[in-house]
């Protein structure tokens, strides 16, 4: 937003959305807050359809929501509703919203979509299993769909960002976070700020030949 965007973001958290909302307002952000929930297909076309409406068109779509829910268990402790529910949100939520997206992108004649993938997918985090699986999942996707999209003008690429602190990791244990500060080639911890640069490159008109790609985004903590 401080790049000059209108942005629709949704969550499932209603009450946390909206507050946000109107935060960013207070400060002159133009930002809307629509329920979401990656899990129901009908509440995925619904956003896509009153987001659209709102921003008069769409030329972005940012695939960031994710759930973990398989954190510290083994492959044979995982139950398969653990398993189920990560997949629903996590790869086909993804393949829906990009999907629902598509037709407002291909009628602004371009546009960029980023999935928010992970680091722990590229190099194998253990007891992580459904996560690290669908986050697998949406890079392979995103391969796929910059094949399909790139018809349309469409950019599709995938960033896996490290272990980043958010209030959402504040849940992991304090081993994980010194084992990357450890592995990193900064040796500091990852913020926000170490994302958002990234996306708004991939959303710009510099990488407008840039597709169907990954960037790690780990301060060296994995590297091709």
């Amino acid at each position: 937003m401080q790049a000059g965007a209108r942005v629709v973001f949704g969550d499932v958290l209603h009450e946390e959305g909206k507050a946000l909302a109107a935060s960013l307002a207070k400060e002159g952000f133009a930002a809307t807050y629509l329920p979401l929930d990656l899990a129901d297909p009908a509440s995925i076309t619904q956003f896509a359809q009153q987001g659209a409406a709102e921003l008069g068109g769409l030329d972005a779509l940012i695939n960031n929501a994710t759930i973990t829910n398989s954190g510290g268990k083994f492959a044979d402790e995982l139950s398969v509703e653990t398993w189920d529910a990560v997949m629903n949100v996590n790869v086909r939520g993804t393949w829906l919203m990009s999907a629902a997206g598509l037709p407002y992108l291909r009628e602004a004649g371009r546009g960029s979509i980023v999935n928010i993938a992970s680091d722990m997918a590229v190099w194998g985090a253990p007891k992580l299993l459904a996560y690290v699986a669908s986050k697998g999942a949406v890079i392979l996707m995103t391969r796929s769909l910059a094949r399909e999209f790139g018809a349309h003008n469409v950019t599709v690429n995938a960033i896996a960002p490290g272990l980043t602190e958010v209030e959402a990791t504040a849940y992991v244990p304090a081993e994980r976070h010194q084992y990357y500060l450890q592995g990193r080639a900064f040796p500091r911890a990852q913020v926000p700020d170490d994302v958002t640069g990234l996306v708004l490159f991939l959303l710009s008109d510099a990488a407008r030949f840039v597709t169907g790609q990954l960037l790690p985004l780990n301060g060296g903590f994995v590297m091709n």
